[in-house]
């Protein structure tokens, strides 16, 4: 196959698990699974359906011929109608009642609802995996200090701990999201043509409880909760919308924590697992470049993009339906559940192997830390009689002409020496230095940490079993 185009998502991506979801197996086993629904709601509520023919279904779920099928397709130019009577020429003695009083969105539709449920299931685990190797990284740093930045230029500090629940809240906010579409998920049911069920009215004799209650037992074969209770022929196209609003979500939170992450590395105070014998550069030997990271930004500028084609796709839909969906669709919501997958398989395999230095966090935060002591040198000077306003002044003077020689000159901070040597602050080099250990300046963060993490992430994951999502393998 190496004279085509293959999409990277499934050679270099995106996990086997979700690329067999949207795979053709998948899509038309469950077409199968849904006409036997389908079959065994219609006997069920009075139609002469027998077991023998819903037996003969079952037995065919999965012994697609995708050949027949094919040829069936390139001579009635309708792909449902293709695999209805492919699956009828397996099923000879079903065949009359296979898809009785249903519309191609039928299968089609419900399908697609199926996959995405079952897609958005596999992104939830997946982002309590992550949550779960930041907890624990939060855990194990959640006093180091560190500079913490605004602009990107020094602030007050923080720790790597606390900076980590920063990421894991983006994460909790996307899973809560998740978790309520998952919850409020429905299927399309059997609605017709025009959403009408005027074929199924007719089936039952004009019985529209039996109507009603179809759909609710087609919903519970399929493992759902209910139907959507109106619809036209499809369901609404703002559920698409919807569900990749949700993964252009996490690939924010995600590339939020890789672009940081390109941040850190180029301070080299943290950085992504770097294999024994990777090659950062083929140029430059001594490379170690932010690559998952850099990835994991470049896959999230996709998927935020990508979640404009159902927005303009569900705004253009005409009355009860038109066919310009399909094609759009068909590419822009398998490709952002891949590319999403893909993310998050990066985003599980940094976090089992962050790296941080310690004594470099510790170099960046000493340099900038005397600037940021010199409220509590001000307000210890004030307490032995000084004055505020004067005080003040000099620090601003000390400071600047410090910040001067750093810029200029290339020179190490000498702020604190600066201070020592003016007699309007009677204090000594050694007292100045016993104020600047880090850990006096970081607030609550290491309190924060603990309590985020024991009353909100832990909790958020408790229900997700690591055993259920597969190991995040990567491919360069």
């Amino acid at each position: 196959m190496n004279d085509r185009y293959i999409s990277p998502l499934s050679t270099r991506y995106a996990s086997e698990q979700m690329q067999y979801l949207f795979s053709a197996d998948m899509k038309f086993s469950t077409w199968r699974r849904l006409w036997v629904a389908l079959a065994e709601a219609e006997q069920q509520l009075g139609l002469a359906i027998t077991d023998e023919q819903i037996s003969e279904m079952k037995a065919h779920i999965h012994d697609i011929d995708y050949e027949r099928a094919a040829f069936h397709e390139k001579e009635v130019r309708h792909d449902v109608m293709a695999h209805v009577l492919t699956f009828g020429e397996c099923c000879p003695k079903a065949k009359p009642i296979i898809h009785l009083g249903a519309t191609s969105c039928y299968v089609g539709d419900n399908t697609d609802l199926i996959i995405m449920h079952r897609a958005l299931q596999l992104v939830a685990g997946k982002i309590a995996s992550v949550i779960r190797n930041l907890s624990a990284f939060a855990d194990k740093y959640k006093a180091l200090p560190c500079l913490a930045f605004t602009h990107f230029q020094p602030a007050q500090p923080t720790t790597v701990g606390k900076r980590a629940c920063l990421w894991i809240n983006d994460l909790l906010l996307d899973l809560q999201d998740i978790e309520f579409t998952l919850q409020n998920a429905r299927l399309l049911g059997s609605k017709g043509t025009t959403g009408t069920q005027a074929s199924f009215l007719e089936l039952f004799d004009g019985d529209y409880e039996k109507v009603k209650q179809l759909d609710g037992i087609i919903a519970k074969k399929m493992g759902f909760a209910a139907c959507y209770p109106v619809s036209g022929q499809t369901y609404s196209r703002k559920v698409d919308s919807r569900y990749l609003n949700l993964l252009s979500g996490v690939a924010q939170s995600a590339a939020k924590f890789a672009t940081d992450l390109r941040l850190l590395q180029h301070l080299k105070e943290c950085e992504e697992p770097f294999e024994k014998k990777q090659i950062g550069s083929s140029a430059m030997a001594y490379k170690r470049n932010p690559m998952r990271s850099e990835r994991i930004c470049s896959l999230a500028r996709y998927v935020t993009a990508d979640a404009l084609n159902p927005a303009i796709t569900a705004s253009t839909q005409w009355l009860e339906r038109t066919l310009d969906d399909s094609a759009n669709k068909r590419i822009s919501v398998a490709e952002a559940f891949l590319a999403t997958d893909a993310i998050l398989n990066l985003y599980i395999n940094i976090t089992e192997g962050l790296v941080v230095y310690p004594k470099m966090a510790e170099k960046h935060l000493r340099a900038e830390l005397p600037f940021m002591a010199t409220e509590n040198i001000l307000m210890d000077a004030v307490k032995r009689g000084g004055d505020r306003q004067e005080l003040h002044e000099k620090i601003r003077q000390h400071s600047q002409a410090s910040a001067r020689a750093v810029k200029e000159e290339g020179a190490d901070c000498d702020l604190l020496t600066r201070i020592a040597a003016d007699p309007a602050f009677g204090v000594t080099m050694a007292e100045l230095e016993e104020m600047m250990k880090p850990e006096n300046f970081v607030g609550c963060a290491p309190m924060q940490t603990e309590a985020f993490l024991r009353e909100y992430a832990l909790p958020a994951v408790e229900k997700y079993a690591d055993d259920t999502i597969e190991k995040a393998e990567i491919t360069v």
